[in-house]
């Protein structure tokens, strides 16, 4: 498992509400969409990022990780499992607490590494499924 109830737990309650989510767009069609609005829902400050920088849900966007300027939590990842590893490791770059992969979105030697930086780490499941249950 990729991501015991514990490491849950302390990620949607402990590390912080500032999560970065990358690839939220203005889609409303993209899982990440709905997400980002159940993490705002309970209390998370969601910064969308995006090659189009987007303003979404009310924050604006930023085209990289390195692009925002103000410290980022827990990086929310929504990107094709081939591009989630560079983006863990950006979130490590970042000085991030935490990284989590979306349902489907699995690199296993990402994790070992982000986990092996320091950062708490959760892959293939989605917080807007375990937050309620808190």
């Amino acid at each position: 498992m990729y991501g015991d109830p514990a490491t849950i737990r302390k990620i949607l309650t402990e590390l912080g509400d500032t999560w970065a989510v990358v690839g939220l767009s203005n889609n409303q069609d993209r899982a990440a969409y709905g997400v980002a609005r159940v993490l705002q829902r309970f209390g998370k400050r969601v910064v969308p990022v995006h090659p189009k920088a987007e303003t979404v849900h009310g924050e604006p966007g930023y085209a990289s990780l390195a692009d925002i300027p103000f410290k980022v939590d827990v990086v929310d990842v929504f990107v094709n499992s081939e591009l989630a590893g560079p983006v863990a490791d950006q979130a490590v770059a970042v000085g991030a607490e935490a990284v989590w992969f979306q349902l489907g979105v699995i690199d296993e030697a990402a994790y070992a590494r982000t986990r092996e930086a320091g950062l708490a780490m959760v892959m293939d499941r989605c917080p807007a499924i375990e937050i309620p249950a808190l």
